[in-house]
């Protein structure tokens, strides 16, 4: 029950029961380093905003940005790095099927069918908003924007020898969106950590 190219000694299959193996595959909950790197540009721009105006009676704790934040960027990470590579398994299983390297993730394998991805990918994308509406007004159609860079990946592997450009800057939409949640608009340094 376990996918070719993932670690087999990982939490996944130590914590979790076996029906849940194929959706913890799907979101690559065996793989964290996805949702790190989801997650360091969020935290990043969450710092740069904290401290980017301080005044000189500012306390030290001022200056660091609001524990609150820096969970809902974590859940949010993790919820939408999943959401991703259960859309990214969705458009490409016919070709995951061909590849030795994949063929054993759920989708190709015949672990879970389509419909029960779709619903998996719709809870995770669900979980994604409800973090998002926590913040502005600004930040919520700002993250909602991530996703065209989300969708087109996939499709980049078939046009590109550069797909992981693509998915870079999906990656790191997160530097945008900590400054963002901070101050309800983008300035220049939030873009240029982009």
């Amino acid at each position: 029950g376990r996918v070719a190219d993932a670690p087999s000694n990982n939490w996944v299959y130590r914590a979790l029961p076996r029906w849940l193996w194929p959706y913890a595959q799907l979101a690559r909950w065996d793989r964290p380093i996805g949702w790190q790197l989801l997650l360091w540009p969020c935290w990043w721009s969450a710092a740069l905003a904290a401290s980017a105006y301080p005044r000189p009676t500012d306390p030290l704790l001022t200056l660091l940005p609001a524990p609150w934040y820096l969970l809902l960027f974590l859940v949010g990470a993790i919820a939408m790095r999943g959401a991703g590579c259960t859309y990214n398994d969705l458009a490409d299983e016919d070709i995951d099927n061909q590849v030795e390297r994949t063929r054993s993730r759920p989708l190709p394998a015949g672990k879970v069918t389509r419909r029960q991805a779709w619903v998996f990918l719709v809870i995770q994308a669900l979980v994604g908003l409800a973090v998002l509406l926590q913040f502005n007004s600004f930040a919520i159609p700002l993250g909602i924007a991530s996703l065209v860079i989300v969708a087109i990946y996939p499709f980049m592997k078939r046009i590109t020898d550069w797909p992981q450009f693509v998915l870079g800057l999906a990656f790191s939409w997160g530097a945008l969106m900590g400054w963002a949640v901070e101050f309800g608009d983008l300035d220049g340094p939030a873009i240029m950590l982009y």
